[in-house]
């Protein structure tokens, strides 16, 4: 992989770049700031991604107090979030064509409808397979929006605004995604875990109206035709691609690190020797403060030591976090969750941009390919490292971000190889 300056996704839950148009004689009927409806946009779409993410992890703060309820084990618990992300995981590249289709702002509507309905129902799962059923429809549903939102602001935002459009969609991810953990903890403190993702289901219901009423309806989208063989071959032509192949192997390794270590985090601190509160252990989620701040330095990192170096660096920070976690001491655990955290951030935005940079054509579907491997990543890491956490404790734990880390740092190396030796390969031009 050669060295390429890159931005940087500011978020975990943030969804990967799409091909911008370029401008032609519609731009200037397109959406600018300061111009009409943009403000209105800009507010609807940081609603959607609050309301998607903070349903899509409600339950991550909250496996201790389902565990306890249902009598199961940290390992069973978990799949009420595996459930939902391997869900989005699995129906996000069928949705981005269903977008294509019946346009942006009907998939989002359908979709965060749904979502929000099933929500509703959350609390009243009678069983933890229940539960986990529930959480599986919800994250099929959901995937409706990383689908369509970034489609919808390349076509209907003027092209020189468009980075600041998709900032306030990836910031509403990420507030969506770390408030829900935290409102969960600290509510769940009080009323319990189905109260608090009550909670979660109301506020995602509010953020779904309003998201709906405030946004413009689209003016420049076109209607394709669904055609199976074509996206299929679009799909296969990535797959086929070896440097594609180790981009979405890379993000699927540092989310399973990430999914393992914040799914089973409560457990541990909720335990002795730390004993933390619930509302205590939902606001460690703030953390992802940093992660924020490291993925926005993602493109300099790049510039300075290039994309294998970004990437080496960001691994071998994720497993210095992982190894001081082992301590006994919470200020030292505190700060490996802060090491894991900017890792796996800066990794996740270096490999999710080097996507759009490589694929030249099917840039979306590109993008959905890497999202779905993605969260295949969150849901085995969630698994997996809560199955190690039952078996092994936090050691286990650690043994699989360890292991995956690894996996990353050994998917770059034979990339380095490959690179040198299609460097060879290329004829020297004659002077």
């Amino acid at each position: 992989m050669s060295p390429a300056s890159t931005g940087a996704s500011t978020s975990v839950d943030a969804v990967a770049p799409v091909s911008v148009p370029d401008s032609d004689s519609r731009s200037d009927s397109r959406l600018t700031p300061g111009g009409p409806g943009y403000r209105r946009m800009s507010l609807a779409l940081f609603l959607a991604g609050v309301a998607t993410f903070a349903l899509l992890y409600s339950t991550q703060a909250l496996l201790p107090l389902i565990s306890g309820e249902f009598g199961v084990a940290a390992s069973e618990a978990s799949w009420t979030v595996a459930a939902a992300t391997g869900g989005l995981a699995l129906f996000v590249l069928p949705m981005s064509a269903l977008s294509e289709r019946y346009g942006r702002r009907a998939v989002m509507t359908g979709s965060l409808a749904v979502a929000v309905t099933i929500g509703m129902l959350v609390p009243f799962a009678p069983s933890i397979g229940a539960l986990v059923v529930l959480r599986g429809l919800q994250g099929a549903a959901l995937a409706g929006l990383p689908a369509s939102a970034q489609a919808y602001l390349a076509e209907e935002v003027r092209p020189k605004a468009l980075v600041t459009a998709i900032g306030l969609f990836v910031a509403g991810n990420s507030v969506g995604g770390m408030s829900g953990r935290v409102i969960t903890g600290w509510v769940a403190q009080e009323w319990g875990w189905r109260v608090s993702v009550g909670v979660i289901g109301a506020l995602a219901v509010a953020c779904a109206v309003a998201f709906r009423l405030l946004l413009p309806a689209p003016r420049h989208f076109t209607a394709g035709s669904l055609r199976p063989r074509v996206l299929l071959g679009t799909v296969r032509g990535h797959l086929s691609d070896p440097l594609l192949r180790r981009l979405y192997a890379i993000g699927a390794l540092f989310m399973t690190v990430f999914g393992g270590v914040y799914t089973v985090i409560g457990y541990r601190l909720t335990a002795a020797p730390f004993g933390l509160p619930q509302g205590i252990v939902g606001s460690i989620f703030l953390v992802y403060l940093v992660g924020t701040v490291s993925a926005s330095t993602a493109g300099r990192l790049v510039g300075r030591f290039g994309r294998r170096g970004a990437l080496y660096l960001a691994g071998g920070t994720t497993a210095a976090g992982l190894l001081l976690s082992l301590t006994a001491s919470l200020l030292l655990v505190l700060l490996g969750l802060v090491l894991i955290t900017a890792g796996f951030f800066a990794g996740h935005a270096v490999a999710s941009s080097a996507v759009s940079r490589t694929a030249t054509h099917g840039r979306a579907q590109a993008s959905a390919l890497y999202q779905s491997a993605y969260y295949v990543g969150s849901s085995a890491g969630s698994t997996v490292g809560a199955l190690a956490f039952h078996a092994n404790g936090w050691t286990g734990t650690v043994g699989v971000g360890l292991l995956a880390v690894l996996g990353v740092v050994t998917i770059t190396v034979l990339g380095s190889r490959a690179a040198r030796v299609a460097a060879r390969r290329e004829p020297v031009p004659a002077h």
